[in-house]
């Protein structure tokens, strides 16, 4: 009877550990800088000023193609995050507004490391702009 009690137990306090592992986050080291090549640093998104059409596509966008790592609002807190060996970012940090929209293209569609490279994905200029519209216009 001692033996099951014990046995019981101990599956009992593995189970919760296991448990735990899925509830407790995981570290993950912050990104290296970028190295954003100057072609990409000077372009300037045409879309400057707020446009409800182009909020709606980039919303869109947003939901279909980087709301599973980014999350909903922008902090890097999607589902895919968690298994995300670096964190994907902040977007509505200050850090991250003061970037210029062109590297903020070059990063959302050329990529590295974990972000995918987008360039065969979204490849309407129109589209693309409005995800970094809508980027831009995420609040913290």
């Amino acid at each position: 009877m001692k033996k099951i009690n014990f046995l019981i137990l101990t599956t009992l306090i593995a189970g919760v550990f296991f448990l735990m592992s899925f509830v407790i986050p995981q570290e993950q080291k912050q990104p290296a800088p970028w190295d954003v090549p100057a072609e990409y640093e000077k372009k300037v998104n045409p879309y400057d000023e707020y446009n409800k059409d182009m909020q709606r596509l980039g919303k869109i966008l947003w939901s279909k193609h980087c709301k599973s790592c980014h999350g909903s609002k922008g902090k890097g807190d999607g589902p895919k995050a968690r298994e995300m060996e670096t964190f994907p970012g902040d977007f509505t940090s200050d850090a991250f507004h003061t970037q210029s929209d062109g590297a903020m293209y070059y990063k959302s569609f050329i990529g590295r490391d974990d972000m995918p490279n987008y360039e065969k994905k979204l490849t309407d200029e129109e589209e693309r702009w409005a995800l970094i519209f809508y980027m831009r216009n995420m609040k913290p």
